[in-house]
């Protein structure tokens, strides 16, 4: 799966959020993909409920084209530069 398709999932279904998702291992790896997020609907949230809200954004996309996903996600104000 297309990096930008992953990112065009992530912030259609997160409010107000920011994706920027790459394949670490390279292009021709497409299952393997890293993704950064920051959303405010993060706020509040442990890290284990921030990446159930990704993973729910994600939906079937999780088991069938996704293989592995490192995730980072930060409120708002919590992101360190990049």
């Amino acid at each position: 799966m297309d990096a930008s398709e992953v990112a065009d999932l992530i912030e259609a279904e997160l409010p107000d959020a920011e994706a920027n998702v790459t394949h670490p291992r390279g292009p021709d790896d497409e299952d393997h993909l890293a993704a950064f997020v920051v959303s405010p609907a993060f706020e509040g949230k442990s890290l284990v409920e921030q990446h159930e809200l990704v993973y729910d954004a994600l939906d079937e996309h999780m088991t069938t084209d996704i293989h592995a996903l490192e995730l980072k996600t930060y409120a708002p104000g919590e992101a360190p530069e990049r």
